[in-house]
C-alpha cells in the first residue's frame, strides 16, 4: 500500500491524549507558598516522587509544579511499554555493572511489582497487562544476537524463551520474523497517559498540592532550603526534587549529561476481527525488532497497533520546540516499514501520528545526584525506557534527600554519572556520525565500524 494513502486522513496528535475523558486542568499556582518538598515536573518522575513522598510521610507538605499539563510530554506520548529493567536492558547492565547486576535485576523486578500494587491500591484504570515482550529478528545476523541474549539472560536467572521462525509467527504472524526472544515476566503494557492521570489523582488524594500551567523559571538556594521561582510567585521549600526529562533542568550542572532526542509513532485504526485473525497476536505481547534503528509495536485495548521508533532525531543545540514534534518524512518511512512487516494488513489506515522529545544520556539509563548541600535531588537520562524506571528514580531521590544510604543509593549505578556530551558543534557532529554508523551496521550484518567500536570502549553511546 502507498504509505501516503495510509496517512491521508491522519491526525497530527498523540493518540493517548486525544480522548474526551481528559481531566480538567488543575489550578495554576496563584501566589507564593511554602512547603516541605517541591517537585518540579508533572510527568512520571515528578508524580511518582510526590506520591512516594506522601506514602513515606503523610504529614509532609508536598507541592508539585507542572509547566503545562500533567503527562502531556514524554509520559503521555510513549508506547506504553513498562519494562522492569533499570539499566536499559540486560546487555547494557552487564557491560557497565556486571557485579551488581543481580541486585539491579532484583530491584527492578520489585519496582515493577510496586507499580502494579500501586495501581491496585488506588484503583488506577490504565489498561495494565502483564503481557511480556518479544524481541524479533528480522535479519539473519540478528538471530545469533537473540541466542546470545538468551544465554546472558540464563546467566542472570532470567525467564526467557527462544522462538524459531515458526514459533514466533505462531505468536505474531509476519513474514519478516526469523526468530524471537520472549521475556514473559518483566514487561507490562499500559495506557501511558491514563497512568499519569491516575498518579496525579492519587497524589491529590494523598494531599499533594498539584499545580498545572506553572512553569519554573529559576531555582535558588536559601539559608534554610530552596526557592523555586514561577511567574505566580516563589515556592520556598526545605527540599526539591527535579523531574524535567528532556527540558532544560533548573540546575545547569545537569544539562551537559542529556540531550533531547525526537522519537515518532503512528497508530492504526481499530483492526477488524478478520484483520486480527490474519496476524494472530492473541497474547498481545509488546514487540521490538533487534536492529540498531529499531521499531517498537504493540496492540492497544481497542485493537489498534501502535508502531513507532526507527528514527532518533537530534536538532542542533538540543532545541526542544513544538515544530519538531511532527516529521512527515519519518511518518512516511514508518508507514512503509509497517506494511513490509504486516503485508496482510494492506488497506489499514493510520489515525494518529505524533512525536516528541525524550532525554537520552551516554550510558542509556537514568543517572542521579544532589545539589545545594543535598537539598535538591534530580534524576534524568531515561533514554526511552522510563515508564517503570521513573518510580525507582522517585525512591532514589527521596533516599538522597533523606541523607541515609540505602540499598538503592549504595549501587554504582546510582553513585556514578555518565560521560557528558561534548559542547556544540562537536555534539551535533558526533551524534550524526553515530546515527550514520548505526544505520550502516544494520545494513552490514551488524558489523560495527571503527567509530562505534571506539564509542563502545569508552562507554559512550547515543540511542532513543
Amino acid at each position: 500500500m502507498n504509505p501516503a494513502s495510509a496517512l491521508r486522513d491522519v491526525r497530527l496528535a498523540p493518540f493517548w491524549l486525544d480522548e474526551p475523558g481528559r481531566p480538567r486542568p488543575r489550578p495554576a499556582l496563584a501566589a507564593g507558598t511554602e512547603c516541605d518538598l517541591v517537585v518540579v515536573g508533572g510527568g512520571y518522575t515528578g508524580l511518582w516522587t510526590a506520591l512516594l513522598a506522601k506514602e513515606r510521610d503523610p504529614a509532609r507538605d508536598v507541592v508539585l509544579l507542572e509547566g503545562h499539563r500533567i503527562g502531556w510530554a514524554a509520559s503521555g506520548r510513549n508506547g506504553g511499554f513498562c519494562d522492569a529493567s533499570l539499566t536499559h536492558g540486560l546487555a547494557n547492565g552487564h557491560q557497565r555493572w556486571p557485579e551488581e547486576l543481580p541486585l539491579l535485576q532484583r530491584l527492578g523486578a520489585g519496582n515493577l511489582q510496586g507499580i502494579e500494587d500501586t495501581l491496585t491500591r488506588y484503583g488506577i484504570d490504565c489498561d495494565w497487562q502483564r503481557t511480556g515482550a518479544i524481541d524479533v529478528a528480522t535479519r539473519p545476523h540478528q538471530v545469533a544476537d537473540l541466542h546470545a541474549a538468551a544465554r546472558l539472560a540464563a546467566r542472570y536467572g532470567g525467564h526467557v524463551e527462544l522462538l524459531d521462525a515458526e514459533q514466533v509467527r505462531n505468536e505474531v504472524d509476519s513474514p519478516a520474523f526469523l526468530a524471537g526472544l520472549w521475556n514473559k515476566e518483566d514487561v507490562a503494557l499500559v495506557n501511558p497517559v491514563r497512568l499519569a492521570w491516575g498518579l496525579a489523582d492519587a497524589c491529590a488524594r494523598r494531599g499533594v498540592r498539584v499545580h498545572e500551567h506553572t512553569p519554573v523559571t529559576a531555582l535558588r538556594a536559601t539559608r534554610t532550603g530552596v526557592a523555586v521561582h514561577t511567574p505566580s510567585g516563589v515556592v520556598r521549600a526545605r527540599q526539591a526534587a527535579l523531574g524535567t526529562n528532556a527540558f532544560p533542568a533548573p540546575l545547569r550542572r545537569v544539562r551537559p549529561y542529556t540531550v533531547p532526542v525526537y522519537d515518532y509513532a503512528l497508530m492504526t485504526e481499530p483492526l477488524t476481527e478478520q484483520q486480527r485473525d490474519a496476524i494472530g497476536w492473541r497474547r498481545r505481547q509488546g514487540l521490538a525488532d533487534a536492529g540498531n534503528q529499531f521499531h517498537y509495536f504493540r496492540m492497544t485495548a481497542d485493537h489498534r497497533i501502535l508502531w513507532g521508533g526507527y528514527d532518533a532525531v537530534y536538532h542542533y543545540r538540543g532545541r526542544v520546540r513544538a515544530e519538531h514534534d511532527h516529521r512527515p518524512a519519518t511518518y512516511r518511512t514508518l508507514a512503509a516499514h509497517f506494511f513490509e512487516v504486516f503485508p496482510q494488513l494492506e488497506g489499514v489506515r493510520f489515525t494518529h501520528a505524533w512525536g516528541g522529545a525524550i532525554d537520552t544520556c551516554t550510558r542509556f539509563c537514568a543517572f542521579y545526584g544532589t545539589a545545594h548541600a543535598g537539598r535538591v535531588a534530580y534524576a534524568a537520562g531515561f533514554t526511552g525506557l522510563g515508564v517503570a524506571a521513573t518510580r525507582f528514580a522517585g525512591d532514589v531521590m527521596l533516599d538522597l534527600l533523606a541523607g541515609t544510604p540505602t540499598e538503592r543509593t549504595r549501587t554504582a549505578m546510582v553513585g556514578t554519572k555518565p560521560l557528558p556530551f561534548p559542547p556544540e558543534p562537536l555534539r551535533w557532529t558526533g551524534i550524526q556520525l553515530t546515527r550514520w554508523s548505526l544505520a550502516r551496521a544494520d545494513a552490514r550484518a551488524g558489523h560495527r565500524n571503527l567509530w562505534l567500536r571506539a564509542m563502545d570502549r569508552v562507554g559512550f553511546g547515543f540511542d532513543s
